[in-house]
């Protein structure tokens, strides 16, 4: 049994998008969360912003340490999980399930280069080696 969900795409900087229409929704791993721990802070841009493929559109902090986000695909952003400001916490609880932002997609091409996640999977493998 896979331990990433299936019905999303993945990074190698360890974020999933899950793509509905033109809409993207975009989160970050279980791998991430276990690497940063316990969240302490989130900022992420506001709705209308635009956001180009491969650059960073927020940042988490943990107890450990700060780390920017990047984005899988280029877009506007919709909507911010607002909760995330106030309880960041909630990234630690269930990350595949807690998303960060929700895009519409203008860069659509760059759907195709991402891992699925069997490819996601071997990724994690290959660079635990």
């Amino acid at each position: 049994m896979a331990m990433y969900p299936t019905d999303r795409k993945y990074t190698q900087n360890h974020e999933w998008i899950q793509v509905d229409g033109g809409t993207a929704t975009v989160g970050i791993t279980e791998f991430a969360q276990k690497q940063l721990g316990d969240m302490v802070f989130v900022d992420v841009p506001t709705v209308g912003q635009k956001v180009e493929t491969g650059e960073p559109f927020g940042t988490v902090e943990s107890v450990k340490v700060a780390s920017e986000l990047f984005m899988p695909v280029g877009g506007k952003v919709t909507e911010r999980n607002e909760e995330l400001i106030d309880e960041p916490e909630l990234l630690n609880s269930e990350p595949h399930e807690v998303w960060v932002i929700k895009v519409q997609v203008s860069d659509k091409e760059a759907i195709k280069g991402l891992l699925s996640a069997e490819q996601y999977e071997k990724y994690l493998k290959s660079e635990a080696e």
